[in-house]
């Protein structure tokens, strides 16, 4: 786990700033994960300040960020960005400028239509991938979480965006994109939609609401070794206290797949990352103790 720790370090920029894949420019998403993952490790102190410093430089005068200077309205990293600067000193100022933007940020939404034909109620504010467009899943789920990790559990917009990731799970459990029904056709959900709409409501939903998604994705989770799908699959899962003994056994078993499919992109190692070591969904991964240089997965604290 740690060399993948190092792998991760060894790509960043002189700017501060983390690339996708390596040999490509900085991007902000890869950036917000790298210092993510980084911060629960003693020693990288340094790096995850250059990471931050460099979000902070790329962060526009309205607090969000983009995922390229030319698509300024793909505010989507914003969230990422959040959990990354946390509450590290000297970045308060760029974290509260963009929760403020994510408090005033929504999708478009309009009157819920003739369910024959769309199933969810398109009425329920949520957050979207790109301003100006419906809201949907992931980036609901994403800003959710990033506003409770902030400290802020309780607000309108949460309480939202929560009605809307229930109003999309699909009625036999799991999610999608964001899609229920289409002409009457129940669709199909996704195991890491799944495990982010999950990690967004737990703590503030009751079980018997979600029991299905939760069975979905504990029968899915056998099968699963793509490093997104089980990433968020455990994180989801463990954040309703159902990570299982196995799950290093699993990530391995997914770090391994890269000798036969090439390496994996910086988000995807440090998702596994995250994980392994939140011992309680992607909450608890900013609570846990720091790990060492000496830790194992098996033997550290959590």
């Amino acid at each position: 786990m740690l060399s993948t720790l190092a792998t991760i370090q060894d790509q960043q920029l002189a700017n501060g700033g983390f690339p996708y894949q390596s040999g490509e420019q900085a991007r902000l998403d890869s950036t917000s994960w790298a210092v993510i993952v980084m911060s629960a490790f003693e020693g990288t102190d340094e790096s995850c300040a250059r990471g931050r410093s460099y979000l902070r430089s790329q962060q526009a005068a309205d607090g969000h960020l983009s995922i390229s200077a030319d698509q300024p309205r793909a505010s989507w990293p914003t969230p990422l960005a959040i959990m990354a600067w946390g509450r590290a000193p000297h970045f308060h100022q760029a974290r509260d400028l963009a929760l403020n933007f994510l408090l005033d940020f929504s999708g478009f939404h309009y009157p819920k239509g003739d369910t024959s034909i769309l199933g969810h109620d398109s009425s329920i504010i949520g957050w979207p991938w790109i301003a100006g467009t419906h809201s949907w899943v992931i980036p609901t789920a994403m800003a959710i979480t990033a506003l409770q990790v902030s400290g802020i559990m309780h607000h309108q917009r949460i309480s939202q965006g929560m009605s809307m990731l229930l109003d999309r799970q699909l009625p036999h459990g799991g999610w999608n994109s964001g899609n229920t029904l289409v002409f009457g056709k129940e669709l199909l959900p996704l195991p890491e939609c799944t495990g982010i709409a999950l990690q967004a409501l737990a703590g503030n939903t009751e079980k018997h609401l979600i029991v299905h998604s939760l069975t979905y994705l504990l029968d899915q989770l056998p099968r699963l070794r793509t490093p997104i799908s089980l990433g968020w699959a455990l994180l989801g899962l463990g954040a309703w206290g159902l990570k299982p003994e196995q799950t290093e056994d699993m990530i391995n078993e997914s770090l391994h797949l890269q000798k036969r499919h090439g390496p994996y992109s910086l988000p995807s190692l440090a998702l596994l990352l995250c994980a392994a070591w939140a011992p309680q969904g992607f909450h608890s991964f900013f609570t846990a103790p720091l790990i060492t240089s000496s830790s194992t997965l098996r033997g550290a604290k959590t």
